[in-house]
């Protein structure tokens, strides 16, 4: 965590304050000490992991997601597609151990060239809770623009002076605080904004910009370090995994501004019975007689209580 400060310290200037979104970035992306660039495993049920996503379920969730694009990519010929898993954890993705028809499967680690071009399927599953966000709270009857200084027992939460966006509600009760993902809405953009033509697919948790602005009075930021839930956003920088819920209105609009139709934001649940309804049949079919490993790691995708209400899909299609 020292050279972790001593690179705060150097950011942050004569001022000595970063703005939240910017501490985020630091704490997760920094090159050498940041959570993401370090390599540990962080994903799983494994010792020295902190959370589990449907990747955890193993190649069931790949061959679901794959089965979904066949279904909204009907009557195109997927050998002509290339699959484009951003953010992977693993240099494989979610397709390594899947036969698939695409004519070729690439990952794009975070912090490596988003380039994409040619007809594509752009996948990513939780790329975007994990992007750097703002943070605000009203004060006295007004918003502040909250950052983190470096105190005397550690970081410390600082009110900044700011130029307060826009999009800010002008009703918010005292004490609210909104936690905005605006770098998720400019990511979402670079991507859109590519030249190729296809499916956006993305895999993540959120809420609607009316959730957000009026019924999360204490936002939704948390972090995640062995499992295990915390709101000290603050504590062990590097070491722990922070996310905030995206909104879900934003990455829409983003992708309608770059010309995509067809758009739609559903439960993991509701898309996968809705997209791979053959796929579904046919395992819980071939595993009827039993409680296999897949069957239990089909009821975890899908069911409300396990996965299939928490996270959501947005896609769409240019």
């Amino acid at each position: 965590m020292g050279s972790l400060l001593e690179a705060f310290r150097s950011q942050a200037g004569a001022g000595g304050a970063l703005r939240f979104d910017r501490f985020v970035e630091l704490a997760l992306y920094h090159p050498e000490f940041g959570y993401y660039r370090r390599q540990r495993p962080r994903v799983g049920t494994g010792p020295g992991t902190d959370f589990y996503t449907a990747t955890t379920s193993g190649p069931i969730f790949g061959e679901m997601i794959l089965a979904a694009a066949s279904d909204l990519l009907r009557g195109h010929d997927l050998a002509t597609y290339t699959f484009v898993e951003v953010g992977a954890e693993s240099s494989g993705g979610i397709l390594a151990a899947v036969a698939h028809p695409f004519g070729a499967a690439r990952t794009l680690r975070l912090g490596e060239r988003l380039t994409v071009e040619g007809s594509c399927v752009v996948f990513s599953n939780e790329l975007f809770d994990a992007q750097p966000f703002r943070r605000f709270r009203v004060r006295d009857g007004s918003w502040r623009e909250l950052g983190v200084k470096i105190g005397p027992a550690g970081l410390e939460e600082a009110e900044l002076s700011t130029l307060l966006p826009d999009f800010l509600p002008g009703d918010a009760g005292e004490g609210y605080q909104l936690d905005a993902p605006t770098e998720a809405t400019t990511l979402a953009s670079t991507l859109a904004a590519g030249d190729w033509q296809g499916l956006f697919l993305a895999c993540d948790y959120g809420k609607s910009w009316q959730e957000l602005a009026y019924g999360t009075p204490s936002g939704t930021a948390r972090a995640y370090r062995r499992h295990r839930q915390s709101n000290d956003l603050l504590a062990s920088p590097g070491d722990q995994d922070l996310t905030c819920h995206v909104c879900w209105d934003w990455l829409v609009q983003a992708l309608q501004d770059h010309g995509f139709t067809q758009t739609a934001v559903e439960s993991q649940e509701a898309f996968f019975v809705r997209h791979a309804a053959s796929y579904i049949e046919a395992v819980t079919s071939q595993e009827a007689a039993r409680f296999s490993a897949r069957k239990q790691s089909l009821l975890q995708l899908l069911h409300p209580a396990n996965l299939g209400r928490k996270f959501q899909v947005l896609h769409g299609i240019r």
